[in-house]
């Protein structure tokens, strides 16, 4: 509301102008940061030595990310693009699953023109009456990109 004039402007984390420390890049912002604390989690010794991986680093890792806008998307992007495989994607109509990977960009742009991720050919395994089921799909790392208590009670088995 107050803008840069604010007292509290410095203590703001996301939505701030360049000028205050924000960044350039606000559409893959979140994504990145997302991708950025895995990163550091997922090469840091003490986490590995008690976590059920077996190697540090993203490569190699398989991923299924629920929400596949400005978060899911960006973050996808990034964690492929460091060689982790995105087996799974979520959106709030369809899902899709393959077990050897899927191509983030050729998926964005599928369900861009689309609206639905129904008959993408880069997916084993396809659904539009349950999308949050593939949730429970095999993967390494989950990362929950869009609707809230996506994770819960009820699913967290």
């Amino acid at each position: 509301m107050y803008g840069e004039s604010n007292i509290n402007a410095e203590g703001c984390a996301t939505g701030k102008f360049v000028s205050q420390g924000g960044i350039d890049g606000r559409t893959e912002s979140t994504g990145l940061g997302v991708y950025y604390c895995m990163k550091t989690l997922l090469n840091d010794d003490s986490f590995i030595e008690k976590s059920l991986f077996k190697e540090k680093g993203i490569a190699g890792k398989t991923i299924v990310v629920q929400g596949f806008g400005a978060v899911g998307y960006w973050a996808s992007k990034f964690f492929q693009n460091d060689g982790a495989k995105i087996v799974g994607i979520i959106e709030y109509n369809s899902a899709i699953y393959n077990p050897n990977g899927m191509d983030v960009d050729a998926a964005k742009a599928y369900f861009t023109q689309r609206g639905t991720f129904i008959g993408f050919r880069g997916a084993q395994e396809e659904t539009s009456l349950d999308p949050s089921s593939f949730m429970e799909k095999e993967c390494d790392i989950l990362i929950p990109a869009a609707k809230e208590k996506a994770i819960s009670q009820d699913n967290c088995d």
